[in-house]
């Protein structure tokens, strides 16, 4: 219920009330909201007011907007804690969720200049260029784009990075892997983001560049993935 005379804005009384409905199982994934009229209409407050409280919730990821459609209850987001060093197949595996991957590119390409500098190789030297689509549950999560040296990574093949590149580094040719650097940005969807997340372009995705090393420091991998922002997020423990 809505209490107008309560010292909470109605907006933000309107949003804990969907949260709640959300959080209960009252509204389920993919299900679509009363519009803002009807809200307006059964508490007797105005469309903008419902608005700014939808647009919130949007906001926290909870409820998404399809042009011409409405509104409608997001998936729950997968989190992925930074603290460690992990593959997608192991993230998704301690989730009990079972990982997969669809293969939409593989290749044997000379490295570009940037590339090159980032696997310390000579520009136009040999990689493996992978373009991945990642699954969990059959679910797509994130297009993923695998650059590494085939001097340093002998006879990869499509069945292994179907499976799991660090389990095949690790398990069969005995490099240990080390550290990485990270970075994560929003971006606005392309074609092919699109197109393999079925995203519209209304829905920015997450751009996450790894760059990883083995522990001797050498360069293992660079990666390039775009993850779903509806369905995934990072969470990292800061300490003082």
């Amino acid at each position: 219920m809505i209490n107008k005379q309560s010292p909470l804005p109605i907006y933000f009384q309107i949003e804990t009330m969907i949260r709640q409905q959300i959080e209960r199982g009252e509204l389920k994934p993919g299900e679509a909201l009363p519009s803002e009229r009807i809200y307006a209409e059964e508490f007797g407050i105005s469309r903008m007011t419902v608005r700014q409280a939808i647009t919130n919730l949007v906001i926290a990821g909870l409820l998404y907007r399809e042009k011409g459609r409405g509104t409608f209850v997001a998936e729950n987001k997968m989190e992925q804690h930074l603290s460690g060093l992990t593959s997608f197949t192991e993230d998704m595996k301690k989730r009990g969720l079972t990982p997969g991957s669809r293969l939409l590119t593989f290749q044997i390409a000379p490295a570009p200049k940037k590339i090159a500098g980032r696997l310390q190789i000579k520009e136009g030297a040999p990689i493996y260029e992978v373009t991945r689509l990642r699954l969990a549950d059959d679910v797509p999560m994130a297009l993923e784009t695998l650059f590494v040296s085939t001097d340093l990574v002998k006879d990869l093949n499509e069945e292994i990075v179907i499976s799991s590149l660090y389990e095949y580094v690790e398990g069969k040719l005995n490099l240990k892997i080390g550290h990485a650097l990270q970075s994560i940005e929003a971006i606005s969807p392309g074609e092919k983001e699109r197109e393999y997340l079925q995203v519209s372009k209304d829905v920015p995705v997450m751009l996450m560049a790894r760059h990883t090393f083995l522990e001797d420091g050498r360069p293992l991998e660079y990666v390039q993935s775009s993850y779903r922002a509806d369905r995934y997020k990072f969470m990292i423990e800061i300490k003082r």
